[in-house]
């Protein structure tokens, strides 16, 4: 209503121009809900660099502590370690070879060298540390679905081939390199979306209850507390709505209680978008509503066109031809896979 009294006065009161106002764009995050399928490698373009990557969901809540600053990479190893050994039960081996949390000092990703000294130079590995990271930090703020943050998300190095020589192994090798197979084993874990979700805070009447539970169910929203407002005959009714379904929600909450229902929204969670973003047997139909199970799809395609991008995932981009040859060899569906 604010907004709406804001772009009257501009329209109207001060000036006798027409203001567009642009369709609303609602940010998305892209996840992993399993452990990568295959261990997933790439080569340097010069052939003399090989790193093999898994990818996985982090466990409930880490992403969150990350990102509130319960834990910082920036403390010391053994802190660090305790950390993520008292919390959330990692093996001593992960917890003290966290190499980054990403994107930046505090984003909801973590990076960890899983290589076993007995199969890898680790000496060598260690030189090329800092491109690893600048790779995966790029990895994870533009993901291969959309170009939008990845989130939740443990890269595991598992193995790698290093070139003795500090040329071969320079940065503009390493770093895209990186990225590429942190793409090549997101894609194989079972990527989804997820969109951010508003708490919605009503007050009304009693008698507009029914109202706003048929409003909340058109928006996908569900109610989580209904409760009588103590000293006043109001009802206060908390749910959970979905960002992308809440723009002209405060209208069409008034216009369906008659002006006496009145709500505050602020942004409480991440969650995950119903349906495969990958499933090409989806059909996207122009002018109307993707149903429920074919919505991370229909939000990954548009958000897609909006920036410019191809309709779909290129595997080709993501995927190194020795890879795609190996899994061929192995008989395995890549359709299947991603």
């Amino acid at each position: 209503m604010y907004l709406d009294s804001i772009m009257y006065d501009l329209r109207k009161v001060f000036t006798e121009i027409e203001i567009k106002v642009s369709d609303p764009v609602v940010t998305f995050c892209e996840t992993v809900v399993e452990t990568s399928s295959l261990k997933c490698f790439a080569e340097t373009p010069n052939k003399q660099n090989k790193f093999t990557f898994i990818a996985q969901p982090l466990e409930p809540g880490l992403a969150e502590d990350i990102e509130n600053g319960a834990v910082n990479i920036n403390w010391s190893k053994k802190d660090v370690r305790m950390f993520f050994q008292n919390n959330y039960e990692w093996d001593i081996l992960s917890a003290r070879n966290i190499w980054a949390f990403g994107p930046d000092l505090n984003g909801p990703n973590v990076l960890v060298n899983d290589c076993l000294p007995s199969e890898v130079n680790m000496t060598l590995l260690n030189t090329v540390k800092d491109s690893i990271v600048q790779g995966f930090d790029w990895a994870t703020r533009e993901g291969p679905l959309c170009e939008e943050p990845i989130r939740n998300c443990k890269f595991e190095i598992v193995h790698s081939i290093v070139a003795e020589e500090p040329i071969l192994r320079a940065g503009n090798q390493v770093i895209p390199t990186s990225r590429r197979v942190a793409y090549s084993a997101f894609l194989t874990a079972r990527p989804r979306l997820m969109e951010p979700i508003y708490l919605v805070d009503i007050l009304s009447p009693p008698d507009t209850i029914t109202a706003i539970y048929n409003v909340l169910q058109r928006r996908r929203g569900h109610v989580v507390e209904e409760k009588k407002k103590e000293g006043s005959p109001l009802y206060s009714v908390r749910a959970y709505i979905p960002v992308i379904d809440s723009f002209g929600f405060e209208t069409d909450l008034r216009s369906h209680s008659q002006g006496q229902a009145f709500c505050l929204s602020v942004f409480h969670h991440w969650d995950i978008v119903p349906g495969d973003p990958l499933d090409r047997s989806i059909v996207l139909r122009p002018l109307e509503d993707a149903p429920t199970p074919h919505l991370a799809r229909d939000f990954m395609v548009k958000t897609r066109r909006r920036k410019g991008l191809s309709e779909d995932v290129s595997r080709n981009k993501f995927f190194d031809d020795d890879l795609l040859a190996r899994i061929e060899t192995m008989g395995v569906d890549l359709n299947a896979v991603i």
